[in-house]
């Protein structure tokens, strides 16, 4: 089945029932993260915890989208900088993802969307719902580029400490992003550390490390947990350009966020009464 943008859903609308969608989705039948499973995590053949599989969100994550989750009172520390490109991407641009723009790191950790993940014992492959992907190098030895090429994910550098996969960024592009779903700033000088565990077979867990001098006035981090899909869950072919027929009708910024920091109206209007049986 081909996959596209309908013609009467517009960009706040495909993004909230995409969102929706996957929320419930991952939300039947599940614990809290602090919850284990019963049974231990997978390991590879080299004796690393095994963090393949197809990953959904939980209703535990709250405000979900939005990379200041953890902070007091949803505040980020934004530097003088820092609020004038949070105002710009409000006011003067159009969501990234809307446009087939990869949304990059750390959004992606933010997103109500699901992943994938294959890993060898070199190389891991986070695959995520608009068909993007990112290959990361696991190898203690590997330094960063002096200068690395600007793109959306970054310069990534995997290494394992124990059980923990911990994957250092840089290098990362400072227009045409945000850093997550309501319009957040990154600039070039965004170093991102990421550290990844399975505590158990059914859960996936990611301790997010947001270093932007540029425009946030100190460290911060985003925590998140998944929960494993079931086996026959997969991702599915998704192009976000074929017959994206609102591009050129979409509004700047995110639009409202709620007073809990999710992105939409604060109400929802209410469905159509049903159709009189006769009609149906």
């Amino acid at each position: 089945m081909r996959h596209q943008i309908y013609p009467r859903f517009t960009k706040s609308v495909l993004l909230t029932v995409l969102a929706l969608a996957s929320l419930r989705a991952g939300a039947q039948g599940l614990t809290a993260p602090d919850v284990k499973s019963s049974r231990p995590a997978p390991r590879t053949s080299d004796g690393h915890p095994d963090l393949s599989g197809y990953w959904k969100g939980t209703r535990d994550t709250k405000p979900v989208g939005n990379i200041a989750k953890d902070l007091p009172g949803l505040k980020l520390p934004l530097t003088p900088a820092g609020e004038e490109a949070w105002k710009h991407n409000l006011t003067a641009t159009i969501d990234p993802e809307s446009l087939c723009i990869p949304g990059g790191i750390p959004r992606h950790n933010a997103s109500a969307l699901p992943f994938e993940v294959l890993q060898g014992s070199k190389k891991i492959v986070f695959l995520y719902w608009y068909t993007y992907f990112r290959l990361i190098p696991v190898d203690a030895q590997r330094k960063h580029s002096e200068d690395p090429d600007p793109s959306f994910f970054g310069e990534e550098i995997g290494r394992w400490e124990k059980d923990t996969l911990v994957v250092d960024s840089i290098g990362f592009k400072d227009t045409r992003v945000w850093a997550d779903e309501n319009g957040s700033p990154h600039s070039d000088a965004l170093h991102v550390v990421e550290r990844w565990s399975r505590p158990d077979y059914d859960h996936i867990h990611v301790e997010t490390l947001i270093d932007d001098p540029k425009f946030y006035t100190r460290p911060y981090t985003y925590s998140r947990t998944w929960v494993a899909g079931k086996p026959e869950e997969e991702l599915h072919e998704y192009a976000c350009s074929e017959n994206n027929v609102d591009r050129n009708h979409l509004g700047f910024g995110p639009g409202p966020i709620r007073p809990d920091g999710t992105r939409g109206f604060p109400t929802l209007a209410p469905l159509p009464p049903p159709l009189p049986a006769s009609n149906k």
